[in-house]
């Protein structure tokens, strides 16, 4: 792949946002922009690695089931809005069950009055494309891959991730909740670029290191679920001279055009196919700062990246957001973070990472 240098000034990076295109060899960030992130070791030497790969059989592979989204913590500043799409006649707000594609945790999310008005309404204003397995080849179909590892529990479970062009050749965008979920952290974590029904084209790379951003770490805040793996190079290739690397981009407008992609593994999905969402993103009103788009994509898609600026001929975009979360009153709607300083503290400690 072609490959060119950006160099962006710290007041262009502040105020217009950072951009590191698709095939970039590396950009410049300034320093001390976002809060530090948080990181911790995964397979960092050879005897580790070799273990995690051949603890992931095809078997494990195809039995891991899609990890379910996180609840998204309320603060006392959120709810819905009056005039927002979630909001009911009275504006009011009840606790409801979680939906994660699988479990239930109840309690832990809200639900709003009068939801099937609302769905409809929204669906008619929202006019995308909600959920379709992706045929049109390009440099996503390398990039995007499944994610495998397992939780604390003891139990193997899967999501979503991106290639990302980097200092290292070596870095995965996710979700922190797939790296980390409630206070522990994952193991056995590998990522599989082009994953198709079993098939895995380029390879099982490893994670050496982990990382995410504080306020996932500490609180396991929704409005910061975005986390780093950094992986070790597979027969002395790094992972971006393999797939290929999406660009990254920070700080960026809201409301955009945006294709989103993932491998979802909970019903009507299998998690054998790579599927895709796209349309124009919404804010969230309810209880966090994320944004939305129109996407009936289940678990196991977590942490499959959002593309703005995304060319379908070719494949490929500026990566502005992950699959996060979902409202068990919304099915159709798909919440990711927005991508903003801490996003890059995240991106930026693990390009520089050592992935030997």
């Amino acid at each position: 792949m072609h490959r060119r240098v950006v160099l962006l000034s710290a007041v262009a990076l502040a105020l217009a946002g950072a951009l590191v295109p698709a095939g970039a060899a590396q950009a410049s960030a300034p320093s001390g922009l976002g809060p530090r992130p948080v990181g911790w070791s995964g397979a960092d030497s050879w005897s580790e690695r070799r273990s995690v790969l051949q603890y992931w059989t095809p078997q494990r592979m195809l039995a891991a089931q899609p990890l379910g989204d996180p609840p998204p913590r309320r603060s006392q500043s959120s709810g819905p809005t009056e005039g927002s799409p979630w909001a009911s006649r009275n504006g009011s707000v009840q606790r409801s069950s979680w939906s994660t594609g699988g479990a239930t945790t109840q309690g832990a999310a809200w639900s709003v009055p009068g939801t099937q008005a609302v769905n409809a309404r929204l669906q008619a204003a929202v006019p995308n494309s909600p959920g379709l397995r992706w045929t049109d080849g390009g440099a996503i179909v390398r990039t995007t891959g499944r994610v495998f590892f397992t939780t604390a529990e003891g139990g193997n479970a899967s999501c979503s991730g991106s290639a990302v062009t980097s200092a290292n050749e070596s870095v995965v965008m996710t979700a922190g909740h797939c790296v980390k979920m409630n206070g522990a952290a994952h193991r056995n974590w590998v990522f599989v670029p082009g994953f198709d029904n079993g098939r895995r084209p380029f390879g099982t790379w490893v994670a050496t290191s982990l990382l995410t951003t504080q306020q996932w770490n500490a609180n396991e805040d929704i409005n910061f679920d975005v986390a780093a793996a950094v992986v070790a190079p597979l027969q002395g290739r790094t992972l971006t001279d393999v797939v290929g690397g999406q660009g990254i981009a920070f700080n960026q407008p809201r409301g955009r055009q945006m294709f989103s992609f993932g491998y979802p593994a909970a019903e009507p999905f299998d998690g054998s196919r790579l599927i895709y969402c796209s349309g124009r993103t919404f804010n969230d009103t309810v209880q966090t700062r994320d944004q939305g788009l129109r996407c009936n994509m289940t678990g196991g898609s977590s942490g499959g990246p959002w593309f703005q600026g995304f060319n379908e001929s070719t494949g490929l975009g500026w990566l502005n957001s992950v699959n996060s979360f979902k409202y068990d009153f919304a099915p159709q709607f798909m919440f990711g973070p927005f991508f903003g300083n801490e996003a890059m503290a995240v991106y930026q400690s693990a390009q520089r990472a050592n992935t030997l």
